[in-house]
């Protein structure tokens, strides 16, 4: 059988992927080449290989690339979310799908506290009031400048994924009250005081101090953080957001920030504008209104997952553990269901 990865391995990640899957397994690596991000490559890079492949891992599918692996019987896709894939399409085919839902749950985890922290304590504004040498008497501090506790406050984590459980537990840590929101809350969660089914929504967002997102984005969560759910949340609560920009209706919590109708947000991801005009930029714009620049914004890009130390590893091998599966004829660990789209 024939395997294609479809970024830029190095000879030390190429040697382990082979060392995990049969021997007799045909791997091609593409050959690197200047590039802005190894993980990414083009068609010229794997094109001619595509046609004969059996299985594809990878960060990326070139644009065509489906359509050039007639073959093609499996897809290690390395990322949690698949929300990008043509879910019809490869159910048609019969392409089977596995991601790597796990791996980089812990630096995710990690980057969802450290963004509550830093809405909470208003790190940057204050860094750069410091910067700027700019004094306010302690008593008489702006809004923004106010510091939040977590102790003792209830944080409502939507999504109980290996993500969302691994905040829980931090969040308990720090003595927070923790409810969680579940498609199927009769299976529980490890760390929370209380599990929700999407249908109470609303009603957990009104006891939030906190809220996170950490579920998939599907047809049903799409912009599910609509006005409706916004209005519900206490204007001395905070969002934090580290799974898909466009679970979040973009313009109502502008509005809720500006007006002060929300106290915080914090996000590692940003929104994906489609159908829209102009179609394309010619520079990068994580938000069209300009939320990123409210003061009561705290904003990274996207470096929640593989931008973390050691995670780019522990994908690959993740992803080489599906693949090898596939290719000894086992069901493939961390199979998608092509219908729920996780």
């Amino acid at each position: 059988m024939k395997a294609v990865l479809t970024f830029f391995a190095t000879d030390e990640e190429a040697a382990r992927v082979r060392a995990k899957i049969p021997k007799d397994t045909e791997l091609f690596v593409p050959k690197s080449r200047p590039n802005l991000s190894r993980l990414e490559c083009a068609m010229k890079d794997v094109g001619d290989q595509l046609a004969g492949a059996d299985a594809v891992m990878g960060w990326v599918m070139p644009p065509g690339g489906f359509d050039r692996a007639k073959k093609l019987k499996a897809l290690v896709w390395l990322h949690a979310g698949c929300d990008e894939l043509d879910y019809r399409m490869l159910k048609e085919r019969g392409i089977k799908v596995a991601n790597i839902r796990g791996a980089n749950a812990i630096s995710v985890a990690e980057q969802a506290m450290a963004l509550m922290l830093a809405v909470a304590k208003r790190i940057v504004v204050n860094h750069q009031s410091v910067q700027i040498a700019h004094w306010e008497p302690q008593d008489r501090l702006r809004p923004e400048h106010k510091g939040m506790m977590l102790e003792g406050k209830t944080l409502a984590i939507i999504g109980l994924g290996s993500i969302g459980a691994a905040v829980a537990k931090r969040a308990r840590a720090f003595d927070m009250r923790v409810i969680g929101v579940r498609r199927h809350p009769e299976k529980g969660g490890e760390h929370v005081d209380a599990v929700h089914g999407f249908a109470d929504l609303l009603k957990v967002l009104r006891q939030a101090d906190f809220v996170l997102l950490a579920t998939p984005i599907t047809e049903e969560t799409f912009g599910f953080i609509d006005e409706d759910a916004i209005r519900a949340m206490k204007p001395t609560a905070v969002l934090i957001n580290v799974a898909r920009g466009n679970l979040i209706q973009e313009m109502p919590l502008y509005e809720a920030l500006k007006e002060n109708r929300l106290a915080g947000f914090g996000t590692d991801v940003w929104w994906n504008y489609t159908n829209s005009l102009p179609p394309t930029y010619h520079y990068p714009i994580p938000s069209r209104t300009g939320i990123q620049r409210l003061p009561t914004v705290v904003g990274a890009g996207n470096r929640a997952g593989v931008a973390a130390e050691g995670t780019i590893g522990r994908v690959i091998d993740l992803g080489t553990e599906s693949l090898a599966a596939f290719l000894r004829g086992q069901p493939m660990p961390r199979m998608i269901d092509l219908d729920l789209g996780y």
